[in-house]
């Protein structure tokens, strides 16, 4: 029986649970939402019609912090997947250990049919919806799929015509309005810190090391810009056209340039085209799902040759998938270390925000680091205490870290 979103994360939680012995008093708590809101949103289009869309706002738990995690913009968002969405920022935030708890967001629509002034009235119109229930300390939302600086902007200055001047109520903002420096990148940035200390502790380095990276949006793109720069061989990337191939490595630099110019990947000279379904399969060290999820599952896993999966995407590995990988000693680098970059980069914003201070990027970029090799040491550190996969120890490690925070606030 296929899972849905949420089962496929509970999937992985219980294994945590089991592995720490979980009584299921504590499962209920550390397994349900704290709230769900879905809202209509009515939106005057530009030709006079009227527009209704449904939004959804998901907090799942504050114990550490402050809600925290992104808001999507998607013909296929629903409830299922956005409170899948908010569960994993819960275990993402408490492996990094930023003071936040999890939560999600999300709109029911196609970004791509409205204008830019359609997507201002109905980000407004959002805003207005779930205003009551968000906050520099209450819960603070991010971007996330098809949604970016400009939207966290116009939702920046919504919250604050109702609230006052609070540019701590999300994160992802333009650099020029009181966003952070570094945060651009820190998605995949944090992805080459994570493969990096994976590599390290089993003596290889990342020069030489083969990549393979499906999905060359913000994260999949800085991951292989900043990857080649230290010289990795990237040897494939897609984007939703297609993808490309070179054995011997692409001139990444370059590609980008080309992704600029055409709007893809496709069609890059001394390239051969291939499949964003052939690119999960190349004969490479590390595969980088880093678009959709879900894409690993039972019919492909058998065929993935990489010996490390570094998921830059969230949720990119069904949990059929990763018995098969784990089966066949293939590491996989969960989502909720992974890709923690970019929540992390948020806390720094976040804090900036509140100092009312803003830090040079090195600083950014130095801190990011330090927080990604600590979470690697301990989720390491927990691997070999309970003799696990990577995936079960960062879990048991967020399991561990949201616990101890309920029981000593005493909400258990």
């Amino acid at each position: 029986m296929t899972l849905n979103a949420t089962e496929q994360t509970n999937h992985f939680l219980q294994q945590g649970f089991d592995i720490l012995k979980i009584p299921p008093r504590h499962k209920t708590l550390l397994l349900t939402p704290a709230r769900e809101l879905r809202v209509e949103i009515a939106i005057e289009m530009d030709d006079g019609s009227l527009g209704n869309y449904i939004g959804y706002r998901i907090q799942h738990d504050n114990s550490r912090g402050p809600y925290k995690g992104g808001l999507r913009y998607h013909p296929d968002v629903d409830l299922d997947e956005v409170r899948s969405l908010a569960s994993l920022m819960t275990w993402k935030t408490a492996v990094v250990n930023v003071p936040f708890g999890g939560a999600k967001g999300g709109i029911q629509v196609d970004p791509s049919k409205l204008s830019r002034r359609e997507l201002e009235r109905l980000t407004r119109r959002f805003v207005d919806q779930i205003a009551e229930l968000i906050g520099p300390d209450t819960d603070i939302p991010a971007p996330d799929m098809n949604t970016n600086a400009a939207v966290m902007a116009w939702f920046f200055d919504q919250y604050s015509r109702r609230y006052g001047f609070a540019p701590g109520v999300v994160t992802g903002k333009p650099v020029e309005l009181h966003g952070s420096l570094g945060r651009d990148a820190a998605t995949g940035r944090g992805c080459l810190f994570a493969i990096r200390e994976v590599l390290a502790r089993e003596g290889k380095k990342l020069e030489g090391t083969r990549f393979s990276v499906q999905g060359f949006g913000n994260v999949g793109s800085w991951f292989a810009r900043l990857t080649h720069e230290l010289g990795g061989r990237i040897l494939a990337v897609s984007d939703v056209k297609g993808g490309i191939f070179n054995g011997d490595g692409l001139d990444i630099p370059r590609v980008m340039e080309h992704a600029r110019a055409t709007g893809s990947v496709v069609d890059f000279p001394g390239a051969r085209a291939i499949s964003n379904d052939e690119i999960l399969t190349v004969d490479c060290d590390v595969l980088v799902p880093a678009a959709l999820g879900h894409v690993l599952t039972k019919d492909n896993a058998r065929d993935v040759k990489a010996r490390w999966v570094l998921e830059g995407a969230n949720g990119p590995t069904t949990a059929e998938a990763d018995e098969l990988l784990e089966s066949r000693n293939v590491v996989c680098i969960p989502d909720i270390y992974a890709n923690a970059g970019g929540v992390t980069v948020s806390y720094f914003e976040w804090t900036q925000n509140t100092q009312k201070y803003r830090w040079p990027e090195q600083q950014v970029n130095s801190k990011l680091e330090d927080y990604m090799v600590d979470a690697h040491r301990s989720i390491a550190r927990t691997m070999e205490e309970h003799r696990c996969s990577m995936r079960k120890a960062t879990f048991v490690l967020a399991i561990q870290r949201v616990q101890a925070a309920t029981e000593m606030r005493g909400l258990g």
